[in-house]
């Protein structure tokens, strides 16, 4: 059964948006708008972030024409992009650690975990203790096989955010990994009393009582997990092994 994956996390908006004075480009507003673009439309938003350079958007332009091509599936050259803007910035620390923490984000779609891991390791070392940056570092890490680190730096993030649920899920994904299936149940029954319906501690739930041979626990928590998010990566992977446990009972 595939290991559990958290959604990359989304780009955020890296400016409040301003009034604009009539006939005038406010820039933060450009950002903003250009970045949404970009993430929503990558190709307008390549299209723009080009346009909006010709006319001296300078970083936050090059910026957005990055972000766009994450979603144009340019995964290399987008983090490529990012990574050459966060040694060049001269901005502050924590707009070059969430440049490189798109870029290490592009590396990990690109199939690079290693180089996922060094961009978000150089962020780290920017915003020390950044809870997204290590939720972030932990998914690479996950996506390696490296479950023992990712429990230990998931510890270290729950800690500073004991609530974090995304955290604790993935910890108990690694826990399973590591055959501690009782350190990964406290942290699923910890995960569904803040949120009963979590699709992804539902689907990890059923794995874990599909391992243990209990197929109805399995089958209720993995219907659970699609009925609660029908279009989710959760749902689907809960599809798949329903149909998988169903052609083992035949």
């Amino acid at each position: 059964m595939r290991p559990y994956a958290i959604p990359l996390l989304l780009l955020p908006l890296l400016w409040l948006p301003a009034p604009a004075p009539a006939q005038t480009i406010d820039s933060k507003m450009e950002y903003r708008t250009c970045l949404n673009l970009a993430r929503a439309k990558p190709d307008e938003g390549w299209e723009e972030a080009l346009a909006w350079a010709s006319l001296g958007g300078g970083e936050p332009a090059r910026h957005c024409a990055a972000v766009a091509l994450i979603g144009l599936g340019k995964y290399e050259e987008a983090a490529k992009r990012l990574e050459a803007l966060a040694s060049s910035s001269r901005r502050e620390e924590a707009m070059r650690a969430e440049m490189l923490a798109q870029a290490g984000q592009a590396w990990l779609l690109a199939g690079k975990p290693q180089l996922a891991l060094a961009a978000q390791d150089t962020a780290l070392k920017l915003v020390p203790g950044h809870p997204e940056l290590m939720l972030d570092k932990a998914v690479t890490l996950a996506s390696a096989n490296h479950y023992a680190e990712v429990a230990e730096l998931l510890s270290a993030l729950l800690k500073t955010q004991p609530n974090r649920i995304e955290a604790m899920v993935l910890r108990a994904v690694a826990y399973r990994y590591l055959d501690k299936l009782e350190l990964a149940k406290d942290d699923l029954a910890r995960a569904l009393v803040l949120d009963p319906t979590f699709p992804d501690a539902l689907l990890e739930r059923g794995i874990i009582r599909r391992l243990e041979d209990d197929q109805a626990g399995a089958r209720e928590d993995w219907m659970k997990a699609i009925n609660a998010a029908p279009e989710s990566s959760a749902a689907d992977t809960a599809r798949r092994n329903l149909e998988m446990m169903d052609v083992k009972v035949k």
